[in-house]
């Protein structure tokens, strides 16, 4: 026998491809401490954090805008089921989590579907998984969108009605086509 049929198999391992996009992204640095294009590996048992604080955060965002923790991702896997899942939860107090068009408030959590659009203020996500094997680790990929992934991706521009009080999205900038009016050529 050869080296080659003794050698184990290797198992694939689910990955969580997440493409972003933020308005202010190149004149703000806010995705600076955010590695691209790279494959990072992590252990299914770790939870994920995603915002300013870097000393709890695994992925931080230079902005003021984000909460300290802004919300988190868990692997785990269903009942009667060899496919790895992931978990979103909004770990923020002030400001909703939308995915695709379920408005998640704090400590509210949801299963992430296989491709989901995830946003808060003029963050933007396109969040996408393609399955593994491994029950060992899993890897996260972030790309950097030039233009809004709303327009790229013919997302429509949902703004959810909240259950209780008032929902406010704090964007200087309009992610949908400007209405013009009647007189305007």
């Amino acid at each position: 026998m050869t080296s080659f049929e003794d050698a184990d198999t290797e198992e694939t391992i689910t990955c969580l491809q997440m493409t972003v996009y933020h308005p202010g992204q190149l004149q703000c640095g806010i995705f600076q401490s955010i590695r691209f294009f790279n494959r990072e590996k992590l252990p299914s048992s770790e939870v994920v954090k995603f915002g300013r604080n870097s000393n709890i955060c695994h992925y931080t965002f230079q902005d003021k805008q984000v909460s300290r923790v802004q919300f988190s991702l868990q692997l785990f896997k269903k009942f009667n089921s060899s496919v790895l899942s992931f978990e979103i939860k909004n770990m923020s107090k002030k400001t909703s989590l939308i995915v695709d068009s379920r408005e998640l408030g704090y400590l509210n959590k949801m299963d992430l579907p296989y491709r989901c659009m995830v946003r808060f203020g003029e963050y933007q996500f396109l969040m996408e998984k393609e399955d593994g094997e491994s029950l060992e680790f899993f890897e996260t990929q972030f790309i950097l969108s030039p233009r809004s992934l709303l327009q790229e991706n013919d997302w429509p521009p949902h703004r959810p009605i909240p259950e209780y009080g008032t929902y406010s999205l704090c964007s200087s900038q309009s992610s949908s086509p400007a209405e013009m009016d009647e007189n305007e050529s």
